[in-house]
């Protein structure tokens, strides 16, 4: 799959916690490099608590804060960026599909023609009814790259979904791994005090593997211009990541 190197870039981001906090820093340098427009949006409505220190990429002094804020201001200043974030949990399907909406530019400075821009979803939530709003918004989006991200305590998954013109060509997360639009767990903003307390064991080392498999992939979609996964499954235990390649998909769904 390829993508053109000069579009500007538009990037939301779902999740600041566990995954999320450690794309940041990477994904701030990476647009820094890059001699394009960059815009990205960082969305969560959690504030950091003591417990997140553990695993997330957070210190003492952000307790207390939002952690999209947080993780915002911190990079976009430090890379000079904008900085654009929204403390809030996204958790309607008209407002995310608002803010995924590719922007538009002239397509060169004598020509009134108008393209559209590079717009990629990161999914770095920790339910999948999150990951349902997101599977709707990039089922019914022209032109959409859906990154996803799912862990437990040492291994998951990153899936790389492409819309392109109205046409799946890649499959996002809820069609590689059917039971995630099959769930039925809630959103952040349903959950109790008692609820919200209670997640899914997650170490350090697999938020960080998952992280930097969803830069790999923005690395070769932005700087390479192409990428020959369609997603990865990995393990801390065994220190190792598999590919899923194209060819790979269609030699299974053959044999």
């Amino acid at each position: 799959m390829k993508f053109a190197l000069h579009k500007p870039i538009k990037i939301i981001m779902l999740g600041a916690g566990g995954t999320g906090g450690h794309i940041a820093p990477h994904l701030y340098r990476l647009l820094h490099a890059l001699n394009r427009y960059a815009e990205v949006v960082v969305c969560d409505g959690d504030i950091v608590e003591e417990k997140n220190l553990v695993r997330q990429n957070f210190i003492s002094a952000d307790l207390g804060r939002n952690k999209a804020q947080v993780l915002a201001e911190r990079y976009a200043s430090a890379f000079g960026l904008a900085v654009s974030y929204i403390p809030e949990f996204i958790e309607d399907e008209n407002r995310l599909a608002e803010l995924v909406k590719p922007d538009t530019y002239q397509a060169g400075p004598y020509s009134y023609k108008k393209e559209e821009g590079l717009s990629i979803l990161i999914g770095c939530v920790d339910n999948n009814r999150s990951r349902q709003l997101c599977h709707q918004v990039f089922k019914t989006a022209d032109n959409l790259i859906y990154i996803d991200s799912g862990n437990g305590e040492f291994g998951g998954q990153v899936v790389c979904g492409i819309r392109r013109s109205g046409r799946t060509y890649y499959k996002p997360v809820g069609e590689v791994y059917p039971d995630v639009l099959t769930e039925t767990d809630k959103f952040p903003t349903e959950l109790s005090c008692a609820e919200a307390a209670v997640s899914a064991p997650q170490s350090i080392v697999a938020n960080i593997m998952a992280g930097t498999a969803v830069v790999s992939y923005l690395y070769n979609i932005l700087v390479l211009g192409s990428i020959e996964t369609r997603f990865v499954t990995f393990s801390t235990k065994t220190v190792n990541l598999k590919p899923i390649f194209a060819k790979d998909r269609r030699k299974k769904k053959s044999a």
